[in-house]
Order: C-alpha cells, then sequence, then structure tokens
C-alpha cells in the first residue's frame, strides 16, 4: 500500500493558502537546526578510561498556521535524528527507539468572545501543544532538546490587558482501549517523561493566574498531576514494573515574580510540593529562588542569584523537589548536570551563580556565567568511608551567538565542570574511577524562513 509523506500535508497547506479568501490568514515557517557537539563529560562525569564523544543533531521543523474568524490553526511536524544513524540506502524513517518524524504540535483555538470586545478575551485551545510560562522554570517547551516538549491537552484562556487566568489539562492513554485505563508510564526510547529522569503523567491539571506589571509580571500556580501506581513483578529472575489503574497524585505549588526597575531586573521565585511521588512515597517539597541582573552600561549587564530545591527525607517522607515539565538547561548549568533526565539521586541542590552578558554591535551576543553547585541534603557515606561533603563542584559556561541575518545565526559554546568524590559518589552520580574535569563545546546553526500570506 502507498504511504504519504507527511510533508505532502505542508505542501496541500501550501497550496490552499495561496487560494485563501481575504478573509483568512495563513503563515508558514521552517527551521533547520543542525548542532555539532563534542562530550567529554557532558552530563555525568567520565570514568577515567572513556573515550568523549563526537556527533551531529539535527532538527527539521515545518509550521503552519491559519487564523480566520474566531479560529486559529497550528501545525508543526519535526524530525530529529543525528547524522547517520540511518544508513544512506534504507527506506525507513529512522530507528524504533529514536525520535525520528514526528507530530510536534497540532492544535485550534477557537475565540469564544466576540472580536468586538477588544479589552477582554475567552478562547479555548484544544490540541497538541506547548506549554509555557513565567520563564520555564516549571513549564517550558524544553526548545534547547532537539525533540523539545509538548503535551497533548486542553487549555482553557481568560485574558484582559493587566490580567491573564488560564486552566488546563491532559489524561493520557498509551492506545484506544476497550476497558479499563491502564496507561504504561515508561516513554519509548531513551527519553524521559519530565525534567528528572521520571515517567510520564496519567494525567494533569492545572491553574495559572498571572498580572502583568510596569516591566515584568506576577503569577501564581497550582498543579497536579497523577502517575500511574505499580507493582514489582519478577519477570525470568529480573524485577519488572507491572502498571495499574489507580493514581498517585501530586501538587505543586507556588509564586513567580519579574519586574525590571530602570536598570536593574529582580527575579524570584517560591514552590512547595506535596502529596505523593511517582513511586508512591509522601512528599514535602521546596524550591526557592533569587537573582538580580544590573545593566551597567547599554551592551553589558551582569547579575547573581541563588536556587535550592529540597532533598532527602524523613521517615516514609521525601523532600526532594522535582521541578515538573520545565527548561533546566536555562538555569543549572549548561552542561546539564541536575534535573536534565541526567539523574542524580535525591539530594536536592543548592546553585550559586553569576551571569554576565555582552552585546557587541548589533550581531554579536555573548554570555558567560561561573555555578558553585552544592547538595541540599547530607550524602551518605559508604561503608567504612569518610563523609562525604556537600560540595558538588564548579561550572563555568560560555556562549556566543552571531546573526547573521534574521533568518540566519550561529551559535557555540564551551562548558567545564570541576567535579568533587561528592558528585560521582554510590548515592548520587555512581561513577567509579571518575575524571574530575569534565568538557563539552558546540557548534549550532540554526535557518529560519518564514512566509506570511494574507
Amino acid at each position: 500500500m502507498k504511504k504519504t509523506f507527511p510533508g505532502g500535508i505542508m505542501l496541500l497547506l501550501f497550496c490552499a493558502a495561496l487560494s485563501l479568501p481575504s478573509y483568512g490568514q495563513f503563515s508558514l515557517n521552517a527551521q533547520l537546526r543542525t548542532r555539532t557537539e563534542f562530550r567529554d563529560g557532558q552530563g555525568t562525569p567520565l570514568a577515567r578510561d572513556a573515550s568523549p564523544a563526537v556527533f551531529t543533531s539535527q532538527r527539521s521543523r515545518l509550521s503552519a498556521g491559519f487564523s480566520a474568524y474566531r479560529i486559529q490553526l497550528g501545525l508543526s511536524i519535526q524530525d530529529v535524528r543525528v547524522w547517520g544513524q540511518d544508513g544512506s540506502t534504507i527506506n525507513r524513517t529512522t530507528t524504533a527507539n529514536n525520535n525520528g518524524l514526528m507530530l510536534h504540535e497540532a492544535w485550534a483555538e477557537i475565540l469564544l468572545t466576540d472580536t468586538i470586545v477588544k479589552n477582554k478575551r475567552l478562547a479555548l485551545k484544544i490540541g497538541r501543544q506547548e506549554l509555557l510560562y513565567d520563564d520555564s522554570r516549571l513549564l517550558g517547551n524544553l526548545d534547547w532538546l532537539q525533540q523539545a516538549r509538548r503535551h497533548d491537552a486542553v487549555l482553557l484562556k481568560y485574558e484582559t490587558n493587566d490580567w491573564m487566568l488560564h486552566a488546563g489539562g491532559a489524561f493520557n492513554q498509551n492506545k484506544e482501549n476497550a476497558s479499563g485505563t491502564i496507561y504504561d508510564a515508561t516513554p519509548p526510547g531513551n527519553y524521559t517523561g519530565n525534567t528528572n529522569g521520571g515517567n510520564n503523567y496519567k494525567s494533569l491539571e492545572f491553574v495559572y493566574a498571572g498580572r502583568k506589571l510596569a516591566k515584568g509580571n506576577i503569577s501564581l500556580l497550582f498543579l497536579a498531576d497523577q502517575f500511574s501506581r505499580y507493582h514489582t513483578d519478577s519477570v525470568n529472575n529480573v524485577p519488572v514494573k507491572v502498571w495499574e489503574g489507580s493514581t498517585y497524585n501530586r501538587m505543586t505549588t507556588g509564586l513567580y515574580f519579574n519586574n525590571t526597575i530602570q536598570r536593574l531586573t529582580l527575579t524570584g521565585a517560591a514552590y512547595y510540593q506535596f502529596g505523593s511521588n511517582a513511586d508512591g512515597a509522601d512528599l514535602s517539597g521546596t524550591l526557592l529562588s533569587g537573582a538580580f541582573q544590573y545593566a551597567v552600561t547599554p551592551a553589558f549587564s551582569a547579575g547573581a542569584g541563588v536556587d535550592y530545591t529540597s532533598g532527602g527525607g524523613s521517615g516514609n517522607t521525601s523532600h526532594a523537589f522535582d521541578p515538573l515539565y520545565g527548561t533546566p538547561h536555562k538555569f543549572w548549568g549548561l552542561m546539564d548536570y541536575f534535573y536534565a533526565a541526567n539523574g542524580f539521586g535525591n539530594r536536592g541542590l543548592q546553585d550559586y551563580y553569576i551571569k554576565t552578558k555582552i552585546k557587541a554591535g548589533k550581531k554579536w551576543l555573548i554570555t558567560a556565567d561561573a555555578h558553585e553547585f552544592y547538595s541540599a541534603s547530607d550524602i551518605p557515606a559508604a561503608v567504612d568511608k569518610p563523609a562525604q561533603t556537600r560540595h558538588f563542584g564548579t561550572e563555568a559556561d560560555l556562549v556566543a551567538v552571531f546573526t547573521l541575518t534574521p533568518m540566519i545565526a550561529f551559535e557555540g559554546g564551551y562548558s567545564h565542570f570541576w567535579s568533587t568524590n561528592s558528585l560521582t559518589a554510590a548515592g548520587v552520580k555512581n561513577v567509579t574511577n571518575a575524571s574530575s574535569n569534565s568538557n563539552w563545546a558546540y557548534l549550532m546553526v540554526s535557518i529560519r524562513p518564514s512566509f506570511l500570506f494574507k
């Protein structure tokens, strides 16, 4: 049977756009982004006898949008792969355990209020979509990863000139079942469901209320996500999770603040997590964050901040805070040692950092950051070994971006991590004979043409 390549859908949309009546607007956007990486301990320190990795990954994305009276539609198809992962003569999308060609977004937004009402709007957005709020710490599109992140969800949005109130929800299933709602929460391939290597949620609900400030915003988030319960069976003497229909319920709530006063930008956040974690343990965790950035000149700014996520436990209660579905690459070091699907136990994190930014002309942007990482709780000592310190190590990040045109950008970066024995201990990264110096470098080319038809 002949198969239709999904790109044909985009071609049909493009042809349809040429004949659209005057009341509609059609947009077409593309992105080709290649990233060549040198990994010598990125994510986790390598053992001393391990060799660095070098590869090039590529995201090829085609997005279409349509808007008309009281309706907007969005569709995004992307292909993510590593150069050479498929033989050049093999006629297939990709191997089963890799991302390959997929539907990234497919949503419709219906305006429930009439367009003559200018100072407020009520809309319903439904379908596969990105959830992006505040600074992306807890809800973000994870755009740094080539595959990014999206949710199959419904979102009700009420917005005025100064306020926004959003309520959303999702309910995941593996297939069209004839009975029952058992959900296998293990993601396919080597990709995790959330920011700390966990499983996919079975269902999710959230309410977000935000108010615009002079040059910033303040917001309140309440989010609940549910995870499939399970029990462990033995198959060929190997423990295997067997998923059940009931769920564990986890809740997260807190405040976010950001505002610029003259040259000074202040950012703060405080969140509390409670209920049960994905393994059924009682949960009581916190996230605290505070930072400032000062514009010394129009071209140079510098600032500092501290992040704290609780960890460890007491009795039957876990204090390990999970930063949900955010963009950890933006916060806890570019080498992604923490909360970026590279597990580091459940000890929590303290991050003390300095960040600088230089705009060199209209085309160059250079950032230089330094992080000092500590565990938020004591690290258990190995048998017959002295107690571990809480110090995980130090990271330095340098990134340069050159914008050749509005559609073409080049980006390069280098990071170095000086790690301690505490970071590679059995209860944290668990790396034997680990190198104490790790390196990571990358070169990324991003091309983003866009077209608008009215």
